[in-house]
């Protein structure tokens, strides 16, 4: 019996017509496509130092997020701040992972000057104070206890004491941060401040913030904090993760207040680029932003059930290159105060929730009355160049560009976008409760009992 071969092609059957319609889907744009970006440029090269908050980078990287834009993209770990934002601002970089402060510092000129901007905030909170055990001992008698364990917040008031003592002595009370314009600088100072401890201000002549100062702070890079704490050079410090629970696990200090019981949800991490690389290339600049908004939102999806898989992605050497337990301890919803006390806290790292990625006006404006708070600006100024410094800066305006097209993409729900006018509502969940409105930072400023306000004496006299 001969079996009769159908040729397939002589009489178009419903399978072939249904693969030639299969391809034709993939072929052709969908309605829900947004308006193709020409790229201008597409081989980019971004830095970032070895935190955990790189995740939005280092996930759009991973997950392919960049490539879905057409970018090809080399992620280069940095030696410290102030490299990175030199490579910016020479070209060798076309972005980078930025401190919060630092487009804003280079902008007016607070060390190199530069116009840099951000279209994208890459998370909230994610910071630390820990110190030593020696000063944790000393700390823990001026601590209420519940059930045997520190009663947290912990307020800088149970360190003034020891603070005191040290200055009484002659001994420099030495603690470390990560740069002058840092989040970690500013809520070091902010809840030193808090706690009667004067953390010095900036001067013409003494630029290392000292001046007046109680507890002394200077400059360590982030991946040195542990090691310059175990060496005795320093009694404390502010810093990102996985920095503080990397000396819990070595056992060489304890962190004892997080930058969420300092401001709640406080912004920490923007991807910075020069003004100029922004003018001359915006639809690869947009690009960028819609690969790192999808990034943060897989990173905060479904409660964090793909953050274990991150935390295996940042563990490599090439990114954060910690242990995976030590970024673990503090990136799925959990953070260890002293040694064995595991507190659930699930919004110390947010990447998406709460609108982390949009750039708020007031979150610049808050940078903005810090230095000035401190004296890296020495001049009073009036509110309306706080909000005109913040706009020229912070770009809610390619942000939202940038989220539409997810939108119109299926990627992004339309109320994942915030409606603002740029500027988040007045809030007092800080550790002071004091009340910050971003539109109002000189009265903000008049509320401090410690720090330079509107009408106090210019630091160049």
């Amino acid at each position: 019996m001969t079996r009769k071969i159908t040729n397939p092609f002589s009489k178009p059957s419903w399978w072939i017509l249904g693969i030639i319609l299969w391809v034709a889907a993939w072929s052709l744009p969908t309605a829900l496509s947004a308006e193709e970006l020409e790229l201008e440029k597409e081989e980019l090269k971004f830095g970032f130092i070895k935190l955990t908050d790189v995740a939005p980078l280092v996930i759009a990287y991973e997950k392919g997020y960049f490539e879905d834009e057409g970018l090809y993209v080399t992620l280069e770990a940095q030696a410290n701040w102030k490299v990175l934002l030199d490579r910016v601002i020479d070209g060798e970089l076309d972005g980078a992972h930025m401190l919060a402060g630092q487009p804003l510092g280079a902008t007016i000129g607070f060390g190199t000057k530069s116009h840099i901007i951000t279209a994208f905030s890459m998370d909230l909170n994610g910071n630390g104070i820990t110190v030593s055990n020696e000063i944790w001992a000393q700390m823990k008698k001026n601590i209420p206890h519940e059930n045997g364990k520190p009663v947290h917040p912990i307020k800088a008031d149970a360190l003034k004491p020891i603070v005191e003592r040290y200055k009484a002595e002659g001994k420099p009370f030495n603690m470390g941060m990560v740069f002058p314009v840092s989040t970690h600088n500013y809520e070091l100072r902010y809840w030193l401040a808090a706690g009667g401890i004067h953390p010095g201000y900036y001067t013409p002549a003494d630029p290392t913030g000292r001046t007046d100062a109680d507890a002394l702070l200077s400059v360590t890079p982030p991946p040195q904090m542990p090691a310059t704490l175990e060496a005795g050079t320093i009694y404390g410090y502010c810093v990102g993760e996985p920095w503080n629970q990397q000396a819990v696990f070595k056992g060489i200090g304890v962190p004892v207040i997080t930058d969420y019981e300092i401001w709640k949800n406080n912004p920490e991490k923007v991807f910075g680029v020069s003004k100029g690389w922004a003018d001359k290339y915006p639809n690869t600049h947009l690009a960028v932003v819609k690969a790192m908004i999808r990034a943060a939102k897989w990173l905060d999806a479904e409660d964090g059930k793909n953050r274990p898989e991150a935390v295996k992605y940042l563990s490599e050497s090439q990114y954060v290159g910690a242990d995976y337990e030590v970024i673990a301890n503090s990136m799925t919803g959990t953070f260890e105060y002293e040694k064995g006390d595991k507190r659930d806290l699930p919004d110390f790292n947010v990447f998406f929730r709460y609108h982390a990625t949009y750039p708020f006006y007031s979150d610049a404006v808050w940078y903005l009355t810090q230095m000035r708070r401190w004296g890296q600006i020495s001049e009073p100024k009036p509110d309306s160049w706080y909000h005109e410094v913040a706009k020229n800066v912070y770009r809610p305006d390619i942000y939202m560009k940038a989220a539409q097209m997810l939108v119109e993409e299926g990627h992004l729900e339309a109320n994942e976008i915030p409606e603002t006018d740029g500027f988040r509502p007045a809030t007092n969940e800080f550790i002071d409760g004091i009340t910050y409105d971003g539109k109002k930072p000189n009265d903000y400023l008049r509320s401090f009992p410690i720090g330079l306000k509107e009408e106090s004496f210019s630091m160049n006299e």
